[in-house]
């Protein structure tokens, strides 16, 4: 059985290597703007479903795996800064308070599609102007969601995150793989510790 995931970022497919799994990546476009009124959990439930609906056309016979991450802080969406100034301000907005940061994932195949929301709440320590410039010169904040990667250097401002860690990367593992067995996921061999899928 073909296994998709439905993503084109590199630290969610890390992450899901994680899992042992043989899969394709196929990178879904799909508009990824935010509707009126419309709460951070269900945006990012929505766009995960919108991915996986979008890849699946092509690929009937596939299980497909798709996620969207937002950073929500006093009920504002982050999504990655468009330019350092941005980022600057994200982070502004972060520093010395808490957060939280969804994600969405969507698992689908012909008979079934399902969407959980997973959210983790992340404590920023207090940040000066010059950490967040030198921060920002790093590049590390330019592509992801709220602008910090928990992974990378942003770590260093990080004073504790409540829920799951790989959450705040991009995709929550140990709920993703409870999901995927309801799906046909199993064990293939225990000495390999390599999953198979159907």
């Amino acid at each position: 059985m073909q296994i998709i995931l439905a993503s084109g970022s590199p630290r969610r497919r890390e992450l899901f290597s994680q899992l042992g799994l043989d899969f394709e990546v196929v990178i879904p476009h799909v508009d990824e703007n935010p509707r009126s009124g419309e709460k951070p959990d269900a945006f990012c439930a929505r766009i995960s479903t919108d991915k996986a609906l979008r890849v699946i056309q092509d690929h009937a016979d596939a299980l497909v795996i798709a996620a969207d991450t937002i950073v929500v802080v006093g009920g504002r969406i982050l999504g990655k800064p468009s330019s350092s100034r941005d980022a600057a301000e994200y982070l502004l907005l972060l520093e010395n308070r808490k957060h939280e940061v969804y994600t969405g994932y969507t698992i689908i195949n012909r008979h079934e599609c399902r969407t959980r929301t997973i959210r983790t709440e992340v404590h920023f320590r207090a940040m000066t102007s010059e950490e967040i410039s030198w921060y920002v010169s790093t590049g590390e904040p330019m592509d992801k969601a709220g602008a910090y990667a928990v992974q990378g250097t942003g770590s260093l401002f990080i004073d504790k995150i409540e829920g799951s860690y790989t959450n705040v990367i991009g995709l929550p593992l140990s709920d993703l793989y409870y999901d995927l067995k309801d799906f046909g996921l199993k064990l293939k061999t225990i000495e390999h510790g390599r999953f198979i899928y159907g």
